[in-house]
C-alpha cells in the first residue's frame, strides 16, 4: 500500500496521480501499486511539485511496517530517532506556517 499527500501543486499533478491512486480527500491519494511504479509517482511528484510539498509512505517489512519520505514546503518534518521514523512539528508553528490555515488558526487563539 503507498500513501501520497499532496500540499500546494498543481491541479494537473493530482490528476496525474488519480490515474494510479483513489483520491479519497483533496491531495491525499491511497492505492496498491509496484514499487516501480511508486518510484515513478515520487520523481514526477518531485519534478512537479514547485512550491508545495509531498509525503510519500508505503508498506515495508521494517519495525514500524511503512517506510516515509518527503520534499518540498511543508508543515512538518521526518525524523528519525533510533531506527523509527517520526513526525515532528515545529515549536515556531507561526514562522513556519507562512499565511497557511494553521497561522490563521493561532491568530483566532489570541
Amino acid at each position: 500500500m503507498v500513501i501520497m499527500i499532496l500540499e500546494k501543486v498543481p491541479t494537473s499533478l493530482r490528476g496525474e496521480l488519480s490515474r494510479w491512486l483513489i483520491e479519497p480527500r483533496t491531495g491525499v491519494f491511497i492505492g496498491h501499486v509496484s514499487a516501480m511504479v511508486r518510484e515513478k509517482l515520487w520523481e514526477k511528484c518531485s519534478k512537479s511539485a514547485a512550491a508545495g510539498g509531498v509525503l510519500q509512505a508505503w508498506s515495508t517489512n521494517n519495525e514500524q511496517r511503512f517506510q516515509m519520505r518527503m520534499m518540498g514546503d511543508t508543515s512538518r518534518q521526518i525524523v528519525e530517532l533510533e531506527g523509527l521514523q517520526l513526525i515532528q512539528i515545529p515549536h515556531d508553528l507561526d514562522a513556519k506556517a507562512r499565511g497557511s490555515v494553521i497561522k490563521k488558526r493561532l491568530k483566532n487563539l489570541a
